[in-house]
């Protein structure tokens, strides 16, 4: 019998988050020949952080903490924090002795880059992996990423989790990843106790950033406020909330609610779920809405379009404002809800089944 594995899954922060939530999917895996351990480059500390802490401890997986604070200011605690990590990780290293080192984004792969510069030798007898969650990359830190796609490269480490972010690294760095999807399983469902009975209720939840399209967002809430059918559930939290609340503040057709750990358990208690994004990478969370029964209304853009059937009614283009009017007021009435849910839903089984994933990133850690 072949010797236990041991892979270190190094993550931004133990909070929300679509990177964060594959590396504990991953690190579920029944096999008996992986013992999986997550590591925190940042050290969180929302409402969510207990919960997701909770969650390895449940499902056994042992987890490790940076102590860097989690401050947003211009980068600095991130890139501070990835500074830092090689010095407190080599005593982590040392102790475990790791098989693979698999990190998730940019901060923890410029954090596993300098651990592994500094310490070269120990890449003769660990493997390093890479996945690549984002069809952009180093937004801001251009210089600092070519190195650490150099490293990456170097190390034959990365994988795309899609066709978008496939064909985007390529044009970026030149090379071909090869592509793992990410994997999801339906969970059960439970009823979420703040809808309106007397209209329809569309979901909103993520980070309000622009990447999210959350300026799309407020227009398309906008130009529906006289309309009775429709009412918008927005979770989550970031940059634009605020401004979003504001733009929002006359509109009766909307509620602000905070980021909701677990929202997959609710899915199936909305009618629609509305994603607006500029872009993703492999949006996690429009696959499992796809397997627990809501069908998602996109922005056709790259690592959205991949998580739907090529022929999905509900999309609109350049996140055209028109689109999104005639899509509420003509196609979502007259669609049959029931069959878009079930073509989602054989998309999604048959493209992102988790025993693929465990399969494809196992195969990688064994050999």
């Amino acid at each position: 019998m072949s010797k236990m594995k041991r892979v270190f899954h190094i993550v931004s922060h133990f909070d929300v988050g679509g990177a964060e939530r594959v590396a504990v999917i991953i690190a579920k895996s029944p096999n008996p020949q992986i013992e999986y351990h997550v590591v925190e480059l940042i050290r969180a500390r929302s409402p969510f952080t207990r919960v997701f802490i909770s969650e390895m401890r449940q499902t056994g997986i042992r987890y490790h903490r940076f102590c860097v604070p989690d401050v947003h200011f211009h980068y600095l605690f991130e890139r501070l924090a990835a500074c830092l990590f090689p010095l407190w990780f080599a005593v982590l290293y040392w102790r475990y002795r790791p098989n693979v080192v698999h990190s998730h984004t940019e901060m923890p792969d410029l954090a596993v880059c300098l651990f592994f510069r500094l310490f070269p030798r120990c890449l003769r007898r660990c493997k390093v992996v890479r996945t690549i969650h984002s069809s952009r990359l180093w937004e801001g830190l251009h210089a600092t990423g070519r190195r650490v796609e150099a490293f990456m490269q170097r190390c034959r480490a990365n994988v795309a989790i899609s066709d978008s972010v496939q064909e985007n690294y390529l044009h970026a760095y030149g090379e071909c990843a090869p592509i793992i999807h990410n994997g999801i399983a339906p969970v059960e469902q439970q009823p979420y106790p703040h809808l309106r009975a007397d209209r329809q209720n569309i979901l909103f939840a993520g980070r309000f950033e622009p990447e999210k399209g959350i300026d799309t967002l407020v227009r398309i809430i906008q130009s529906l406020s006289d309309d009775a059918r429709y009412h918008f559930h927005l979770f989550g939290d970031g940059s634009l909330r605020k401004e979003a609340e504001k733009a929002l503040e006359h509109c009766s057709n909307v509620t602000f609610r905070p980021a909701l750990f677990g929202i997959a358990r609710y899915m199936q208690s909305f009618q629609y779920m509305l994603m607006p994004s500029e872009f993703e990478g492999l949006s996690i969370l429009s696959i499992e809405a796809s397997f627990n029964g809501l069908p998602v209304i996109i922005n056709n853009c790259p690592g959205l379009r991949d998580t739907l059937p090529p022929d999905w009614p509900l999309k609109v283009n350049d996140n055209a404002l028109s689109q999104y009017t005639d899509l509420f007021q003509s196609i979502l009435p007259s669609v049959n809800r029931a069959e878009i849910c079930a073509l989602a839903f054989r998309y999604a089984d048959f493209h992102f089944g988790i025993q693929q994933m465990w399969s494809g990133y196992e195969a990688i850690y064994l050999a």
